[in-house]
């Protein structure tokens, strides 16, 4: 959407009007979810995690006019030393039939004929976490193909970056399943504000059949759980549960 417009910034209607600003006449806005994870304490002591998920209309910056310029952040390219997460890095390095990562792309993306991932430089994401949350979402599309779980075979007529339900559907697999894998990682709390930052579609289809939060959640905790059960090194006993716990909750 940045290359379309030409600004990363979006905003709510509320949140323009907020600025001082409106949406431009016959501008149309696009729908995003943010969802995290709630802990709720039972009588007995225990924890539940339960799905909490809500969407928004956005604009982008370019969508309106009349915002005092002294309050649009700069935009120029992003640039940190990157420092790597132990435990997120462990992750994908231990995968043993990870696709390749190609870095320096213009955006993250899972190339399905060519089976790699592309990613931007680290160094251009504001926070570390962000760029593992980003690489374990593209992670978890690569585990469709037909050599993993052959999840995107069993979706009959889906192709990437369709505007179709099953689109709709493999992106809310992917989100879900990489803001598992931040939770694995531990990093959870500094990546869940834009954890759906990439699901744009499936709100539609979302609302016609109630029961895709289910399904999707099933496809995911199956990712996750092929990435987990193919590292080269074992993993502690127990430490991917938390995703049929999700998956049950939801």
């Amino acid at each position: 959407m940045r290359d379309k417009f030409g600004s990363p910034y979006f905003l709510t209607f509320n949140q323009v009007k907020e600025l001082g600003g409106h949406v431009l006449k016959g501008e149309k806005g696009f729908p995003v979810v943010f969802w995290k994870i709630l802990e709720k304490e039972e009588k007995d002591g225990s924890i539940d995690q339960v799905p909490f998920l809500r969407y928004y209309t956005v604009f982008n910056l370019k969508q309106t006019e009349g915002i005092d310029e002294g309050k649009i952040p700069s935009s120029e390219a992003h640039d940190h030393d990157f420092d790597p997460i132990a435990q997120a890095e462990q992750v994908i390095k231990c995968w043993k039939d990870c696709p390749e990562i190609r870095f320096d792309q213009s955006h993250a993306f899972y190339s399905p004929s060519g089976d790699y991932i592309g990613m931007p430089n680290p160094r251009t994401f504001f926070k570390d976490e962000q760029f593992h949350s980003v690489l374990f979402h593209e992670c978890c599309h690569s585990t469709g193909d037909i050599n993993r779980t052959g999840r995107h075979e069993k979706l009959a007529g889906f192709k990437f970056d369709s505007k179709d339900g099953c689109y709709a559907l493999e992106e809310l697999v992917a989100e879900m399943g990489a803001s598992f894998l931040c939770y694995q990682a531990g990093i959870q709390n500094t990546t869940i504000d834009n954890s759906a930052a990439y699901i744009k579609s499936w709100i539609r289809k979302f609302k016609e059949d109630k029961k895709m939060l289910l399904i999707a959640s099933s496809m995911a905790q199956k990712a996750v759980d092929y990435i987990l059960e193919h590292q080269s090194e074992p993993r502690p006993a127990g430490s991917n549960r938390l995703v049929p716990q999700i998956a049950k909750a939801s």
